[in-house]
């Protein structure tokens, strides 16, 4: 960006914008180049990489993961616009907001981009600052970022406000079939459940089993599951759809459907032939209610420190060890349950996983099993399912309840779930930051000060804005991981990216909507201080915005 950068807006056409998107995401494509060939000659001279400097140097490490997922979105945002253009969907709305966010990330690829509030990565970490300057001094960069006037943003704005509780931008770019499913959630989630979500979260109740019911005859919980073991056999973009849907109405709900998901998948790509027909119709029918059984305390994300012991007694297996973070456990059927069963080992090659029954809890008795204790663990959100410490002592696990019959595979199980995992919490992620945007909307639109709708101030419509643009952009991010998902690919990057972003758009979302609501905002009776809190846990589960960040530069620097 230099000189001649234009000062005043251009008067921009769908039909320009497309182009424009299509030239910057090219643009950005040499700086992400650079960045991990710095990164790779400082973590790796010698040609392969050294664990001590990836650490030394962890923020550039991560930093190089931000900037991929800048321009991987650009990318996708602009294939997205050329799409629409071809169906002639492309129209100004989808145009104004493609601007904003274009705009908003050449600017951070060049200034900084905030991997969280206090975090910047820069070009000078990378010594690219010469080589930044030159990539966005292409004039297509500054006529984007021209355009992102305070007129195009109010007009944008004026669009968001008219279509409010109708279409919004997500209704666009997908094939028919999807948008069906959307319209059918979206109902069910207007109706059955945004009425009812904020009571159950302040106090703090558990979804009501009519509710799980509802969603199961809807099909929430075998939607991916194959149609000969009893689901639907959809695939992960329509998973996409439906978590979004759920999440915008209540991430509890939108969250039920994760641990049936993990569970699916482990049966479906480790399991044997009799596990598959014994529990995937029970899941896909809600029957089979499962809870992931796989952090344990003082381990968090080293999977590999595991301490749970599985004994084989040889018509059983015995659980002993302490799991914690345990969503939804007293309500659940069956346990995927991680342990060590190779006794002599440290490492992940020790690991198996179980796919272990036990009875469904109540609230006098929720571990009623014997071997099994448990207690809560009170959160500020993310609630609905409620949050467990679990005790194992000698807890009798069948003798077929090995997954895939196998041991030692446990770590390779569940590596096969991550992609799926982090896709569907990309998803909730959008719908919670969508539901931050409807909410900042209604209360702006209804809240008056100085004889007008707070919406009229620039400062309260401008944040609006640039939501639904950051959702666009993590949206697309999203349903290009489950299209590679989808399509057979390997796409632990793609996936790694989608969560890594939509996690901090969610967050910047409930962050603004609560700053719209002013004081109103901070009173537990608003949604949005719910929603706030949903919000926070998004950037921790699956992945901390740091294990993900390293895990996405890791990637890059070995392909």
């Amino acid at each position: 960006m230099n000189a001649s950068t234009p000062l005043c807006p251009p008067d921009l056409t769908p039909n320009d914008v497309v182009g424009l998107l299509g030239k910057c995401a090219s643009v950005v494509t040499p700086i992400k180049t650079a960045a991990l060939a710095c990164m790779r000659s400082r973590i790796a001279p010698a040609g392969k990489m050294d664990r001590h400097l990836i650490d030394q140097e962890q923020h550039c490490v991560h930093g190089l993961a931000w900037v991929a997922t800048y321009v991987e979105t650009l990318h996708q945002v602009a294939l997205w616009a050329q799409r629409l253009y071809e169906e002639k969907l492309f129209g100004e709305i989808e145009a104004d907001l493609s601007c904003m966010l274009f705009a908003n990330y050449l600017g951070d690829l060049h200034g900084g981009i905030a991997m969280n509030q206090g975090e910047i990565i820069r070009p000078s970490d990378f010594g690219l600052e010469a080589l930044v300057d030159e990539a966005l001094s292409d004039p297509c960069v500054g006529v984007i970022i021209a355009s992102a006037s305070q007129t195009r943003k109010t007009k944008a704005a004026n669009w968001i406000a008219q279509t409010q509780g109708k279409a919004t931008i997500e209704t666009t770019g997908l094939e028919d079939t999807y948008e069906m499913i959307r319209d059918t959630f979206r109902r069910f989630g207007q109706e059955k459940i945004a009425p009812f979500a904020h009571t159950w979260h302040l106090n703090d109740e558990l979804i009501p089993d009519k509710v799980i019911g509802e969603m199961a005859e809807l099909g929430v919980f075998g939607l991916t599951i194959p149609e000969a073991f009893g689901g639907s056999g959809l695939g992960k973009t329509a998973m996409c759809v439906v978590s979004e849907e759920l999440s915008r109405a209540y991430i509890g709900v939108g969250s039920l459907g994760t641990r049936s998901e993990i569970a699916a998948e482990l049966i479906l790509t480790g399991g044997t032939h009799a596990q598959k027909l014994y529990w995937l119709p029970k899941i896909a029918k809600a029957e089979t209610l499962p809870t992931a059984v796989f952090t344990e305390p003082n381990t968090g994300s080293d999977l590999g420190a595991l301490r749970t012991r599985g004994e084989n007694q040889g018509s059983h297996w015995t659980i002993t060890g302490n799991k914690t973070w345990i969503t939804h456990a007293a309500r659940s059927d069956m346990m995927t349950l991680l342990a060590r069963t190779k006794h002599d080992t440290d490492h992940f090659s020790g690991l198996s996983m179980f796919l272990a029954p036990k009875p469904r809890g109540t609230c006098d008795a929720p571990f009623p099993a014997p071997g099994m204790s448990g207690g809560e663990i009170e959160v500020l959100g993310y609630r609905g399912m409620k949050e467990y410490e679990l005790a194992f002592d000698g807890f009798e696990v069948p003798a077929d309840a090995l997954l895939g019959g196998v041991e030692g595979m446990g770590f390779k199980h569940l590596m096969a779930t991550f992609e799926s995992a982090r896709i569907q919490t990309a998803a909730r992620a959008i719908g919670v930051a969508q539901n931050a945007l409807d909410l900042g909307l209604a209360y702006a639109l209804d809240r008056h000060q100085f004889g007008h709708a707070i919406f009229a101030f620039p400062r309260v419509h401008n944040k609006l804005v640039h939501m639904a643009a950051e959702i666009l952009g993590a949206r697309q991010l999203t349903y290009f991981a489950a299209r590679q998902k989808d399509g057979g690919k390997r796409c632990d990057l793609e996936a790694g990216m989608a969560k890594l972003l939509a996690a901090r758009v969610a967050w910047a979302a409930a962050d603004n909507a609560l700053q719209i609501h002013g004081g109103n905002g901070f009173a537990l009776e608003y949604p949005i201080s719910r929603v706030l809190a949903d919000a926070r846990i998004l950037n921790i589960f699956e992945g901390a915005g740091e294990i993900q960040a390293q895990v996405i530069a890791r990637r890059l620097l070995e392909s």
